[in-house]
């Protein structure tokens, strides 16, 4: 055992971990072509901010489950992009509540399809009619993992 295996021992978590980590590294250089260097974290950011519509950087911090400063970053990057904006909350005029542009609603969409294209490719090309059934009865596990 060596490099990433060797430091996240053995059993279903490591293994998990290992693969999770390895299938996000394959999506962000398929994205590469879309984007103008986003980072995962900001295209995280920005996908979420599309599902959930406005919400403060403190709130998108912690739908995100990071810090809050590294949200900040996150969110001035993307504003500078012109991807999200701003804009004053109607019934506290105090806070500012982020929301996606058309074109961060764009980006978003593009790289979804193209994740989703190049994902299914694989799926179909390398897994087995059982394995691909499995992968599928494994989704909603691996969601509520993500969210917990």
């Amino acid at each position: 055992m060596s490099g990433l295996a060797e430091h996240a021992g053995s059993g279903l978590a490591a293994e998990l971990l290992l693969a999770t980590i390895r299938l996000r590294a394959r999506l962000r250089a398929e994205q590469t072509s879309l984007t103008s260097g986003q980072s995962m974290s900001q295209l995280s950011a920005l996908g979420r901010l599309a599902d959930v519509g406005p919400v403060t950087t403190t709130e998108l911090a912690a739908l995100e489950h990071v810090r809050q400063q590294s949200m900040a970053e996150t969110v001035a990057a993307l504003r500078v992009a012109g991807l999200v904006e701003a804009v004053p909350d109607v019934r506290d005029r105090r806070r500012m509540l982020l929301t996606i542009t058309d074109s961060g609603r764009e980006l978003v969409e593009s790289v979804l399809r193209h994740r989703a294209a190049w994902l299914s490719e694989a799926i179909d090309s390398r897994l087995s009619s059982e394995e691909t059934e499995l992968l599928a009865a494994a989704c909603p596990l691996i969601a509520r993992l993500a969210e917990a």
